[in-house]
């Protein structure tokens, strides 16, 4: 169970890293209409967001290789 937990974790952290760093990209590169979250707030909120993701994926590949 506790494997399946960490997998679910990384899978979420991966999808929410790979939405805000495509809505980053996209609102710089001035494509802001196919931008994932176009009326979020700004650039902190998805430099914020995929710092996060990007934590809780490295800590949950850790958690899950300390179980394996």
């Amino acid at each position: 169970m506790q494997k399946g937990l960490c997998i679910i974790a990384l899978s979420v952290a991966v999808v929410i890293f790979i939405l805000f760093v495509a809505d980053l990209a996209l609102g710089l590169s001035g494509q802001a209409a196919m931008a994932p979250f176009k009326y979020a707030p700004g650039m902190i909120m998805d430099i914020v967001f995929a710092v996060v993701s990007g934590i809780l994926a490295v800590m949950s590949w850790f958690t899950f290789r300390e179980q394996v």
